[in-house]
């Protein structure tokens, strides 16, 4: 176990769960000095006033499993003895006030313009700029203030609060800016205060979503080197000549699903490109893959697997691409696509789902126990197998059911553990032995 330290490390930490909810599970241990939220990490770092107050903290959740909001958290010593200035501007979002906020919108289904968070923002002071912009994160905005204490007051008053009724939530961090540059008046960017800004140009904007498929992914390898990965020959079922490169996929679960947890597992079959969550039918989303090779892999592994109580289906889709926009999750030039170095040799794990998942890229000091508290929220856990191959920890979990391995996959592929971002395929052995 790590050494004890007042700071205390939380993991499964959800968009829904706000700084609030984490103080009302620690404040009856002890005064909370400092409190940092990993977003991207779903994490969060806690400083107790000192290290027997942590402890306490500990222990006491050692007997008691912490659930905030029907989620259950995961809590540790942090390796960190003391919060520095710099964790707290962790990805340049920290808890020194500013007059600049960073927010990231959670559960976008409804599109979110420069006049609609003009709308939610101004009634706490004078705003003078606004900037949107798409990132891994999500939809996010800067918006800058007149005051720096008009910012203070918008956080404390909007922050985890929803645009609209269950969906678009707010996530309000200070940015680390000390001025937005803005060049034009339109729906993704505004300046307040020089109205005479022209508008983009249609030609650039309209030239914009095929900027993604031009750049495009390095050349896909040959059909004899993808026939020699799964073996002399494609799988049965596949034609290998398909060339539609975007999937529909539906009867999703749309209270769990979202684009990144579309992404881990979809991205088993190809790269992604980008993903598009359906506003008006919230069970459905578009995938558009790297090519029509991958895109057919997708649709026939993929038909027919359950997630999150829910049978997918998997299908092409008519759009030749997603356009992309506002309410798209870009992927394109993401180093979590898994088919990007030795492309050939990645096909030959292609498969449906199934009951065991491998993990690689763990942190070299780890244990089974570690390996379990990580993916046992998502189900039974039947057997484990913590290896080493070329030097490297990897580990193989068994689950009881294949639903429970893929919502396990979908839900930590990519996450960090100890400072590692833990990767997660099937694995296609059928029971682990002690000699593998």
């Amino acid at each position: 176990m790590t050494e004890p330290s007042k700071v205390i490390h939380v993991r499964n930490v959800g968009h829904e769960i706000s700084e609030n909810d984490l103080l009302q599970l620690f404040q009856p241990f002890g005064v909370i000095t400092k409190l940092v939220m990993l977003r991207a990490k779903n994490q969060a770092l806690l400083q107790m006033q000192d290290v027997p107050s942590a402890i306490n903290a500990l222990q006491y959740y050692t007997d008691v499993q912490p659930t905030i909001r029907g989620r259950n958290v995961y809590v540790q010593f942090s390796s960190h003895q003391e919060l520095t200035t710099m964790d707290q501007n962790t990805q340049g979002r920290g808890e020194e006030p500013n007059r600049i906020l960073l927010i990231t919108i959670h559960h976008m289904q409804y599109p979110i313009t420069v006049d609609v968070l003009h709308q939610v923002f101004s009634p706490h002071g004078f705003v003078e700029k606004m900037v949107t912009f798409q990132k891994s994160a999500g939809f996010q905005a800067l918006i800058q203030y007149q005051s720096r204490q008009s910012a203070v007051q918008a956080r404390t008053s909007l922050q985890g609060r929803n645009i609209y009724d269950g969906c678009c939530q707010l996530d309000i961090q200070f940015s680390n800016l000390d001025e937005l540059q803005v060049n034009y008046n339109n729906d993704s960017s505004r300046d307040f205060t020089n109205p005479n800004l022209p508008s983009e140009q249609k030609a650039r904007s309209s030239q914009q979503p095929s900027y993604g498929d031009a750049v495009g992914y390095p050349q896909m390898p040959n059909a004899a080197a993808i026939a020699a990965a799964f073996g002399g020959g494609l799988p049965p079922g596949i034609s290998g000549t398909n060339d539609r490169c975007t999937i529909l996929v539906s009867n999703l679960n749309p209270d769990r699903i979202d684009e990144d947890k579309l992404f881990n597992l979809f991205s088993l079959y190809g790269n992604i490109v980008r993903i598009k969550l359906l506003r008006n039918k919230p069970d459905h989303a578009l995938v558009q893959m790297g090519d029509g090779f991958q895109a057919e892999l997708a649709v026939h592994f993929l038909k027919g697997a359950m997630l999150f109580g829910k049978r997918l289906e998997v299908n092409f889709s008519k759009h030749p691409n997603i356009t992309q926009g506002s309410d798209t999750h870009e992927y394109m030039h993401s180093n979590l696509n898994r088919f990007n170095r030795n492309a050939a040799k990645n096909y030959r794990y292609c498969c449906s789902p199934t009951k065991m998942i491998h993990l690689s890229t763990l942190p070299q000091v780890i244990t089974e126990d570690e390996i379990v508290s990580l993916v046992e929220e998502h189900g039974t856990v039947v057997n484990t197998k913590l290896f080493e191959m070329n030097g490297k920890k990897q580990a193989l979990v068994l689950f009881e059911t294949e639903e429970e391995a893929t919502e396990a996959l979908v839900c930590k592929h990519a996450t960090s553990l100890a400072g590692s971002i833990v990767r997660i395929s099937f694995s296609q052995l059928q029971s682990i032995r002690e000699n593998q």
